[in-house]
């Protein structure tokens, strides 16, 4: 039977072809992502607000989440019988994702000095895909309310992208009701090419 799968359960091949394309200085145990900042789990942009008393830290991550169809290919010489599943190239294209980390922290007595992390907040993620012509193909925004200080959210984009449709540009925000909006984009290539790769690898492949 065919189904679709998602990166996290691609050929190890395939996975290990595009970690050089797809992860900036950081792999994610689901799968490959791009993050703005780069680096590791806890690196992210930051801005204080005006009076210097409270600031708002954040981070995007964004999931291209290929997905594929398998079909069934004849096992080795001898157990032609045993049949195995592979990657149908010709199913390939994008589901993305977006995810959103924050911190808000406020400083007591002392500007930027002695913080706390504490109480419930208003956030508000937002991201938008565009092509190199600056038109909008995919958006999301959320609304998270009553969230800690500290957190993360992942938010499904709901829209396919096909493969080798050029380079987009994603921007994103991470807003603070009343405390100010972090603002970011990064740049991800559309092409399937090093899946086809793999997947044509593996389909001569015999075991």
């Amino acid at each position: 039977m065919k189904r679709t799968r998602t990166a996290a359960l691609a050929l190890a091949t395939a996975a290990a072809a595009l970690a050089p394309v797809l992860v900036q200085q950081a792999t994610a145990a689901e799968g490959t992502y791009l993050q703005d900042p780069a680096g590791g789990e806890k690196t992210m942009k930051s801005m204080w607000t005006e009076d210097e008393m409270h600031k708002v830290e954040g981070q995007f991550r964004f999931h291209p989440g290929v997905q594929y169809k398998t079909v069934s290919r004849p096992g080795h010489a001898a157990a032609p019988d045993y049949e195995r599943k592979v990657g149908d190239p010709g199913t390939l294209a994008w589901q993305p994702s977006y995810e959103f980390a924050w911190s808000v922290s406020d400083s007591t007595v002392v500007k930027k000095a002695v913080t706390l992390k504490e109480g419930e907040h208003p956030i508000v993620v937002h991201a938008v895909l565009r092509r190199a012509d600056r038109s909008a193909v995919a958006e999301v925004r959320k609304e998270l309310t009553g969230k800690p200080a500290t957190g993360r959210e992942k938010v499904a984009g709901g829209r396919r992208i096909a493969c080798d449709t050029g380079e987009y540009t994603v921007e994103w925000s991470v807003t603070r009701s009343g405390y100010g909006t972090l603002k970011g984009s990064l740049r991800w290539d559309s092409s399937c090419e090093q899946y086809r790769t793999a997947f044509s690898q593996d389909h001569g492949k015999q075991r």
